[in-house]
């Protein structure tokens, strides 16, 4: 292992797979050291530190259910999670940007017998706290309350023996919990969606099949450790691969142009909004990022525009996936062979051993082929439920196990499946079904516009009206700009009506 180094102003610390497997087995001893059994829950409320992927791997070993926590949540929100979520020991940092993550566990916890253990009725079962990177020099000094320091954790399991910890980890099965990931809690508390071995490591599988990656690929991770992407089409899928990761601590435009360069990384894979953020800064062509061969893109509506402009800009072939938390990671996606058409303007065809059909929401009937309906997915990938919320799971998961995704969609003839809105945000003006991704799809492309959203609105005489809120490109003059006017007359009649409002970003 080399490092760790400066990276511009990240860690670079290398390590060989060998490095790798000898530091999650020490990993797995200290969680079985803390007292950890089969089946308890630990929590991760941190960035991308090198530390995430050797609990995660750890935490499976030793038949743990690993929690992930987003690290911009606030105190209420990681209360909640924590106690909802039934978590016995909590790995995180002690600030993630301005926000003092350690005063947070400081005010909802009290100390117990030793430093690192933990008690309190707000979280009942917690029992220890630790933190993870670089701590600061007056919690290596405290006196009473201090959580315990990674490397203590690590120390405490030299007294597991190897035969111990082979033995724990036969223990495991396929059909047992590994992961428990919160959603975004768009529509109320966040949910918490039970995912097993089984899912995750088949969904990671098929995803590289489709890749068409190998071990040789460099890959560059964009996305958080926390989410489906990072921890599954990430960590898992590179290890599968036995290919080389070189994830972000956290998301920044110039790091990943240091590193994609850098590194000759030839797999980007991110959201939409990142690959934006990377191919508009100023300094992108500084960079070179000929050794890029794939862009991988999903987890929100991806423009064709944006697509196309990775094909002219980079030279890079294209990969679209589309999938939610509660069918592991993946869903469908396009295949490496497919026409750039077919790769930039749908989501590509179902994983193997996935079963997909597109339902009228009203009656719960297959549409016809190109219709718009809601679309549901079954098999291995679906989620085991939500986590202590079996009416909730009951709403999205029905009795022929068929997950209902909340997506609207059509699929053509050979089974390419395009999205083309959600089922919660179609908006109905008038009496006619209007959605808010084709006007989006219409607006991204004009030159002036850096990215868009269109939204329902309340209206008097429609009931429902049209909004659009845009994000002007660097230079330009939204007050200037009529929208509206771009679209109206381009843009069939009914969707045309609507009203188009356009805002400086919000800094």
């Amino acid at each position: 292992m080399r490092g760790p180094l400066k990276f511009g102003e990240a860690l670079d610390i290398r390590w060989t797979y060998r490095d790798y497997h000898e530091r999650v087995n020490a990993t797995a001893r200290g969680l079985m050291a803390l007292g950890l059994d089969r089946g308890d829950h630990i929590a991760v409320w941190a960035a991308n530190l090198p530390e995430w992927p050797l609990l995660q791997l750890a935490a499976a070993k030793v038949g743990l259910v690993l929690l992930t926590i987003n690290p911009v949540l606030r105190a209420a929100e990681v209360e909640y999670i924590l106690k909802q979520g039934d978590v016995r020991t909590l790995f995180f940092m002690a600030r993630i940007r301005n926000h003092d993550c350690l005063a947070t566990i400081r005010s909802l916890t009290a100390p117990a017998e030793q430093p690192g253990k933990v008690t309190g009725e707000r979280l009942p079962l917690l029992r220890s706290v630790c933190l993870l990177g670089i701590p600061p020099v007056d919690v290596q000094m405290a006196e009473g309350w201090r959580p315990f320091l990674f490397d203590e954790v690590i120390a405490g399991g030299e007294q597991i023996s190897e035969a111990a910890l082979s033995e724990r980890q036969a223990s495991v099965t396929s059909s047992d919990l590994a992961l428990l990931l919160y959603t975004s809690g768009t529509t109320g508390s966040p949910k918490g969606a039970l995912l097993t071995h089984a899912a995750l490591l088949n969904n990671a599988w098929f995803l590289t099949r489709r890749w068409g990656i190998d071990q040789e690929t460099a890959m560059c991770v964009l996305v958080p450790f926390f989410h489906a992407m990072g921890c599954v089409a990430g960590t898992i899928a590179t290890l599968l691969l036995g290919c080389s990761l070189h994830p972000l601590l956290a998301f920044d435009p110039v790091k990943a142009l240091q590193i994609i360069s850098r590194e000759r990384c030839t797999f980007v894979s991110g959201t939409p909004t990142m690959i934006t953020a990377i191919m508009q800064h100023p300094d992108a062509n500084n960079y070179d990022l000929s050794a890029l061969k794939l862009v991988g893109t999903g987890g929100a509506p991806v423009p064709v525009a944006l697509m196309e402009q990775v094909k002219a800009q980079w030279g890079a072939n294209v990969f679209i996936g589309f999938g939610q938390t509660e069918a592991t990671c993946g869903i469908t996606t396009t295949i490496s062979d497919d026409s750039f058409v077919l790769k930039s303007a749908t989501v590509g065809i179902p994983l193997p051993h996935t079963e997909v059909k597109i339902i009228d929401p009203e009656t719960g009937g297959v549409v016809l082929i190109g219709e718009r309906g809601e679309l549901c997915c079954r098999g291995y990938l679906v989620m085991a439920g939500y986590y202590n919320l079996p009416e909730r799971t009951a709403e999205a998961i029905d009795r022929e196990g068929w997950l209902h995704t909340g997506d609207l969609a059509t699929m053509d003839g050979r089974g390419y499946v395009n999205i083309v809105g959600r089922l919660r945000d179609m908006v109905i003006r008038g009496g006619e079904n209007l959605f808010p991704r084709e006007i989006e799809e219409f607006l991204i492309r004009h030159p002036k516009v850096a990215d868009v959203q269109v939204v329902g609105v309340p209206d008097a005489f429609f009931g429902e009206e049209l909004l659009a809120v845009v994000i002007p490109e660097q230079g330009a003059n939204s007050a200037n700009e009529s929208y509206a006017r771009i679209a109206r007359g381009r843009l069939a009649t009914r969707r045309s009506l609507a009203t188009f409002n356009s805002l400086h970003p919000i800094l």
